[in-house]
């Protein structure tokens, strides 16, 4: 069987994709992914084969757009405005992005990129002939393809966030480009979407409005090295800190929340381990004796046995404590980070803050609850539970299979 993803601008939207493909290339299926070339190098290293020959909006531009559209019309919840959505610059007022500008010069061009992106796809996908389209929320191309082939389509999840979320917050990127109803298919509905492989655990109460092909989250973060002292257990309550790969980038300079971090935590009796990017771990100057900085360890290397987890609400990091059974203090700069920081929370197994909110007192005070607290580790370990009892990712290579061949 012959198996296509397709993938986002953005490794961490398509990593909990990387073991399924794993489970098809291992039960002996071909599979490749149609990715932009930015991520051909991130797909290679993943284990997978990558062909770059997507293109369209970069999903951080497409973020930043979002969080301006939630500012001009006045649900934008933090007390600064989003980043400029082409320079990143902070913005002083909303004026200062000329969006008429950008709709006149600017989207045109984005349009045309997007709809070369889909058929670049499509044509791919003629010439390929695949069985199974698999695609991330980010990369509607898989969904355009399958749907002109008339082969079976899935949407796979990557975190607590759904495409059925309320419209601020859609993880599925609008078609403006026009390209499904350039193909005969009319307007691009989220009915389209007929099957959603979800990684969460069922008490997140994810909403779905598809068939749910239910897996076990299996941690992809990476490939980097695991240093040997990850397989000793602490010596006391360990405590990590994770931190995104490109918030700054997205959400803009108010949401680098690393120093206050740091900051809250020094004094407690407990070991910190950090873990982030270079450029963020250059950024922050001196720390405690008792603070341990890495730059990008694999989380699933660092998680198992900690008392406690600081991170920003992103869905590896958030998928990955789950399967680890730790408790988690969430601190959150947008919308799809909020919903994912609001059902974990309501599990138990988590504290969410807005980031705004998020001050030295009430991040020292929530991880001292997390590491005294029996329940919110009890709640964590529950789900836990839940993800080691969800099928395989082999499990769901063999219903995809039988899903593909009409078996």
């Amino acid at each position: 069987m012959r198996v296509l993803f397709t993938v986002s601008t953005w490794p961490t939207q398509y990593a909990a994709m990387v073991p399924l493909g794993w489970a098809l290339q291992a039960a002996g299926h071909e599979v490749r992914v149609l990715c932009a070339p930015s991520q051909a190098a991130a797909v290679g290293r993943a284990g997978l084969v990558p062909v770059p020959v997507l293109g369209g909006m970069e999903e951080v531009l497409r973020l930043r757009l979002q969080y301006y559209t939630e500012a001009v019309d006045g649900i934008w919840p933090y007390p600064w405005l989003p980043p400029h959505p082409l320079t990143g610059e902070r913005l002083d007022r909303l004026d200062a992005f000329d969006i008429g500008h950008f709709d006149r010069e600017v989207a045109p061009e984005l349009d045309a990129s997007t709809a070369r992106s889909f058929d670049a796809a499509v044509a791919y996908a003629r010439g390929w002939r695949p069985d199974l389209v698999l695609h991330d929320p980010g990369s509607l191309e898989g969904l355009l393809a399958a749907k002109v082939l008339d082969v079976v389509s899935v949407l796979c999840l990557w975190g607590p966030a759904s495409p059925h979320d309320p419209e601020h917050m859609r993880i599925v990127p609008t078609d403006h480009s026009g390209s499904f109803a350039r193909y005969g298919l009319g307007p691009l509905d989220l009915a389209m979407i007929e099957r959603v492989v979800d990684p969460n655990p069922p008490s997140l109460k994810v909403p779905v409005e598809a068939e749910r092909l239910p897996v076990r989250y299996v941690p992809y973060n990476g490939a980097g090295p695991a240093p040997a002292w990850t397989a000793r257990p602490p010596e006391g309550p360990r405590v990590c800190v994770t931190w995104s790969t490109a918030l700054s980038t997205v959400s803009g300079p108010d949401s680098y929340l690393l120093p206050r971090i740091v900051a809250a935590l020094d004094g407690l009796d407990c070991e910190v381990v950090l873990t982030a990017t270079a450029r963020d771990v250059a950024a922050l100057g001196p720390v405690p004796s008792r603070v341990r900085v890495v730059e990008n360890l694999p989380l699933a290397a660092l998680l198992p046995g900690s008392a406690a987890v600081v991170h920003h609400g992103g869905s590896g990091s958030t998928l990955t404590s789950l399967w680890a059974g730790v408790p988690q203090f969430i601190a959150t700069f947008a919308s799809e980070q909020q919903v994912t920081g609001e059902r974990v929370a309501a599990t138990g197994a988590a504290l969410h803050v807005p980031g705004h909110l998020a001050d030295e007192a009430a991040i020292r005070a929530g991880v001292e609850r997390l590491v005294e607290d029996d329940a919110h580790r009890a709640a964590a370990g529950r789900l836990r539970e839940e993800v080691a009892e969800t099928p395989t990712p082999a499990a769901l290579a063999a219903t995809l299979e039988a899903l593909a061949t009409g078996a």
